[in-house]
């Protein structure tokens, strides 16, 4: 038994016990309200689910098992999983037992290549992940566990092998879409004598003679992890597994989620804009030549892309750790150094437009910049990137819904007659 299951049956069966102690003591007792603002507005604020992995508290921000994301920049992601799971970090002996319970896993089968490979070239890198991840789905230990027959209290432990498995292989399988989508080769090998984020960079291919990019791929593994469980990808892996769909169902599902322009191509739009204003001034500009383009941005009905959250009323800490690592390792970069600008002079130009609730940057503000600065240009792939760290947090939950219980998702909707006549109108 690896360390890390070892570690969760000892404990699940305590938070088994708090929740059911919860429920049958205060059980009747409400805990949030909707108005028809919320009920039209896609729930927004509304208290509906349970997540213990993390939350974004409106001034701190993302906050995982208890630590600020900043806390924990400079973690490997195996040991945000690990947190993830377990609400501590692993120590030495259990990360290195971690990690060997993923080099264990096979690699990435040619079945799953050829089936990629046949696919039309301009094929999206989302879907290229999504179909590869289906196609592993025939080796879900949940499914054939499942199908035998086993008792309710035991679904955490394949869900759990169903994660490292799958944790294990992403790398690969999301190294090997950039490969074949950009033209750029056949898929590298893995090595495993590099931890999970390196592998993944070494695999890429991206020219790193300083390990800096290796660097990167280990920070935004960490800050992309996990985002509480409303969010739309999140959301949509909790309730595909609700029905008790395999992880590998339900992550597909939440990475179709994630493809959408609103939740994970964000990234790609703030980039955008930033090369935009470096095509235009042909470098960086001046203070004043970028306080006038905003404004122009803004008086022409659009909005600056990267600023604001919906739930974050100060700068994104995830924002701050890119942002360090910036002006520690690309400091001489024109690109970076607009976003660098950008986040000194936007905040003044949006709290004097006036509309902005949060007139600072989130984590996507940054990002690219970084990426476009070690040589990944490729937009349309930033977002597996984003996919490959966000599973971490979506099968995590995923564990924690199989251990915990919790019911299939099923909300009651009604029609608008229904809210016509409970009105009164």
């Amino acid at each position: 038994m690896s360390m890390l299951k070892s570690k969760l049956s000892q404990i699940i069966p305590a938070w088994q016990e708090d929740l059911k102690s919860l429920l049958s003591e205060h059980g009747d007792k409400k805990i949030s309200e909707v108005n028809l603002q919320q009920f039209y507005g896609g729930c927004r604020g509304v208290k509906g689910l349970l997540c213990d992995t993390s939350l974004v508290d409106p001034e701190k921000g993302l906050i995982i098992r208890g630590r600020p994301i900043l806390e924990l920049a400079d973690c490997l992601p195996e040991e945000i999983y690990f947190l993830l799971l377990t609400g501590e970090l692993p120590t030495k002996e259990e990360l290195k037992d971690l990690q060997e319970e993923y080099k264990k896993v096979p690699r990435v089968p040619g079945n799953v290549w050829k089936c990629l490979k046949a696919l039309p070239g301009d094929t999206h890198p989302m879907v290229m992940l999504s179909i590869g991840i289906m196609a592993l789905e025939r080796e879900s230990v949940f499914r054939q566990r499942y199908d035998e027959g086993m008792k309710k209290t035991m679904y955490w432990e394949p869900v759990l092998e169903d994660s490292i498995n799958l944790l294990a292989r992403l790398p690969e399988l999301a190294a090997g879409i950039y490969r074949i989508s950009s033209g750029k080769g056949d898929p590298i090998p893995p090595n495993k004598n590099l931890d999970w984020g390196a592998d993944y960079a070494h695999m890429l291919g991206i020219d790193d003679p300083k390990g800096e990019f290796k660097k990167l791929m280990r920070l935004y593994l960490v800050l992309h992890s996990d985002h509480e469980g409303g969010n739309v990808s999140a959301l949509t892996t909790h309730v595909v597994g609700s029905a008790l769909s395999d992880p590998y169902y339900a992550v597909s599902a939440g990475l179709n989620g994630l493809a959408g322009p609103l939740h994970g191509l964000a990234n790609q739009e703030c980039l955008a804009f930033v090369l935009e204003i470096h095509k235009k001034y042909n470098g960086v500009p001046s203070d004043e030549e970028l306080v006038k383009f905003c404004w122009d941005t803004l008086n022409s009905g659009k909005v600056i892309p990267g600023y604001g959250h919906a739930v974050l009323r100060q700068t994104d800490p995830r924002f701050t750790a890119f942002n360090n690592f910036g002006r520690k390792y690309c400091a001489d970069s024109e690109v970076f150094q607009i976003v660098d600008r950008l986040f000194i002079l936007i905040p003044d130009v949006l709290k004097e437009h006036g509309k902005a609730k949060n007139p600072y940057p989130n984590v996507d503000a940054g990002s690219g910049s970084l990426l476009y600065h070690y040589g990944l240009k490729e937009f349309n792939y930033y977002t597996v990137l984003f996919g490959i760290s966000r599973a971490m947090g979506m099968l995590s939950q995923l564990v924690m819904s199989r251990a915990m219980f919790t019911p299939i998702f099923r909300p009651k909707s009604v029609g608008r007659d229904w809210v016509k006549e409970f009105l009164g109108i």
